[in-house]
């Protein structure tokens, strides 16, 4: 059960990210965002945050005075540590242990490391991640299982009582735009459709049905897959 309003919002600026800091938002919370610049190929999410961030509050007034500090968190040492095809110029592929060369090792783990280190200095309880192990592209630290030995480490370590938040982690993709849509209507949508990034190269170029993006690659094709399947069933709203 949710009991206290205050939330930090793992914000990089995708679909996934955008419903959760709606979900937060359209609860009561008081709520944060950060985002983690780990020296991304895409940096072009580090500037879709602003954008969308920007959107929501002059289309939700009733969510603006609810959204407060955004904090860019510098982890390119990281990054560098903990090379793969999102922080370096290699192909998108699986790898011999049988993951997707886009993964990178223990990034959620890091991410909610400093996000805990940021919340306690704050006095934020809830950190919210669009995680999911339904649509997802096999990355185990993605895994509720994962998270929740890690929200009990934190708790350990840091003598708080954090929860790590995943509102999405039993919904597939077209189960999320459908949320979005429950969350806030069309206007929403658009917001997720036009100013949200996902693409793995970073392309924007055409707006697409299901928004910007490259097409081919697995974040662009997840995507895309789940916009036609919402499309298909006739575009329901998902209630939070």
């Amino acid at each position: 059960m949710h009991t206290d309003p205050t939330s930090l919002v793992l914000f990089s600026g995708g679909q996934d990210s955008t419903v959760c800091l709606a979900v937060a938002l359209a609860r009561g919370d008081r709520v944060e965002t950060c985002g983690f610049d780990y020296g991304q190929r895409h940096v072009i999410e580090m500037e879709a945050r602003r954008t969308v961030r920007a959107a929501i509050i002059a289309a939700f007034p009733q969510w603006a005075s609810r959204l407060c500090e955004d904090h860019r968190l510098e982890m390119r040492g990281f990054g560098a540590v903990a090379q793969s095809a999102l922080t370096a110029d290699r192909a998108i592929e699986m790898t011999s242990r049988g993951l997707p060369s886009t993964f990178v090792p223990g990034r959620n783990l890091v991410f909610f490391n400093f996000a805990a280190a940021l919340a306690d200095r704050r006095g934020l309880t809830h950190l919210v991640g669009g995680m999911c192990e339904t649509d997802y592209s096999g990355y185990p630290d993605c895994r509720r299982d994962t998270l929740d030995a890690l929200e009990k480490a934190l708790n350990l370590g840091m003598e708080r009582n954090f929860v790590i938040d995943t509102p999405l982690m039993k919904l597939t993709k077209a189960q999320t735009w459908a949320l979005a849509k429950g969350l806030g209507g069309e206007t929403l949508v658009e917001i997720i459709r036009r100013d949200t990034h996902t693409c793995y190269l970073g392309t924007r170029g055409e707006l697409h049905a299901w928004g910007h993006g490259c097409g081919t690659c697995p974040a662009c094709d997840l995507r895309r897959r789940g916009w036609d399947e919402w499309v298909a069933s006739g575009q329901p709203a998902l209630n939070p």
